[in-house]
């Protein structure tokens, strides 16, 4: 098995050594020894790297993703975790999409003065009472729970 100095790790995973030293803390990653006072790898390290990387860009924390990888490195997938992180991408997905068409509304606004469009203050009331300013049909605007 080749081995790899943290250095060589962190060159070609591109993560700064003290991510590797972070990730070997939190168990994510392990050396196999020391060369002097230098972390050494193996090369499968680099996959398990990617794996993490793979992971957190699907939003999942450290310690869920700590939990899908086996002692060996190996994805151990939690299926029913995946659905449910998909489940909280579709409510961000629609919460940002109705925050993106009202900013559109707002910026479309015929009224000379913002203060002066009722879509505008409509929003701000909206906003006052702590809703979001979800609209949920011609003029109407409802808090989301």
């Amino acid at each position: 098995m080749k081995e790899l100095d943290i250095g060589e790790v962190a060159r070609r995973s591109g993560l700064p050594t003290s991510t590797l030293r972070y990730y070997e803390e939190k168990g994510l990653i392990s050396s196999i020894g020391r060369r002097g006072l230098i972390r050494v790898f193996g090369a499968d390290v680099l996959q398990r790297l990617s794996l993490i990387a793979l992971g957190q860009s699907a939003q999942l924390s450290l310690d869920e993703i700590s939990t899908m990888l086996d002692a060996e490195g190996q994805p151990d997938i939690d299926r029913q975790l995946l659905n449910e992180k998909a489940d909280e991408l579709d409510r961000t997905i629609e919460r940002l999409s109705a925050v993106r068409d009202e900013l559109r509304r707002v910026a479309c606004c015929p009224a000379a003065r913002h203060m002066d469009c009722s879509t505008f203050q409509t929003l701000l009331k909206a906003a006052g009472k702590g809703g979001s300013g979800k609209r949920t049909g011609k003029g109407d605007l409802r808090r989301r729970a």
